[in-house]
């Protein structure tokens, strides 16, 4: 039976995500659930065939599960980001912090952790992508740079130079660090920071914000005066120091 044209069009309008999980049971439900909300969902089983699949394929996510078959989730993060920039959310055990932070230090857009509810992940894999989009979208027509001390971010062509050497940011990274340069010397609330930078609301427990500022700080390394970077403001957020200014100001 040929598919018809409007079932073709249909299908090639999808955004293609590929899900890695050993559990067939797990897949086939999260298909069900994220193909009528316009995602084709492809699934495999082990690390080893989702590593082909992810660099062989266009997908626009992908959904990678921790402990996998062959190859774990871990190295299959690790060996994908040496050559993609696809967004990629980690499904984690409940509770395992330390499976949360090795996956956003190795390059995670985000995490969920298991058992979850599927419009849980529907929430993320949104956000994600709407993340991805307009990191696309700004980076070709819109001419916005940033200098403070010795760190340059140049908006519009996505790139970042520190001492003169350009530095490779995640895409969150990236907008991180493009939210702190916009108010150096200005505290930023850790909701903000979430909202705008990871594309959700607030959790309590959520040290996803805190990771990404860790990896922002080694990989920018400590300014010339040895003055910490980036500060922690305890209770309340982060701001980006200026150099010999020590006025704070928090951002309402």
């Amino acid at each position: 039976m040929q598919t018809s044209k409007t079932e073709e069009l249909t299908k090639s309008s999808q955004q293609r995500i590929l899900l890695v999980d050993d559990d067939a049971e797990l897949c086939e439900l999260l298909s069900e659930y994220l193909q009528p909300e316009g995602f084709q969902v492809e699934s495999v089983h082990d690390g080893k065939e989702g590593l082909e699949r992810a660099l062989r394929g266009q997908f626009a996510l992908l959904v990678l599960d921790v402990m996998l078959p062959f190859l774990k989730g871990f190295e299959v993060l690790r060996k994908v980001r040496a050559q993609s920039d696809i967004p990629v959310i980690m499904l984690t055990a409940k509770g395992d912090d330390m499976d949360r932070i090795l996956g956003l230090e190795s390059g995670a857009d985000d995490y969920v952790p298991k058992p979850f509810n599927p419009r849980e992940l529907m929430a993320r894999i949104q956000a994600v992508l709407r993340r991805s989009s307009a990191a696309s979208e700004a980076s070709v027509p819109k001419y916005e740079r940033f200098v403070s001390g010795d760190v340059e971010l140049d908006r519009g062509a996505r790139t970042v130079r520190c001492r003169n050497r350009p530095v490779e940011l995640t895409s969150m990274e990236f907008d991180l660090l493009a939210l702190f340069l916009k108010a150096p010397g200005e505290v930023i609330a850790r909701e903000e920071m979430v909202k705008k930078v990871l594309g959700r609301e607030f959790a309590a427990f959520d040290r996803s914000i805190d990771v990404h500022v860790s990896n922002l700080r080694k990989k920018l390394g400590p300014p010339r005066d040895g003055v910490e970077r980036i500060k922690a403001i305890r209770s309340v957020g982060y701001i980006y120091a200026v150099p010999g200014q020590s006025k704070r100001r928090a951002r309402s």
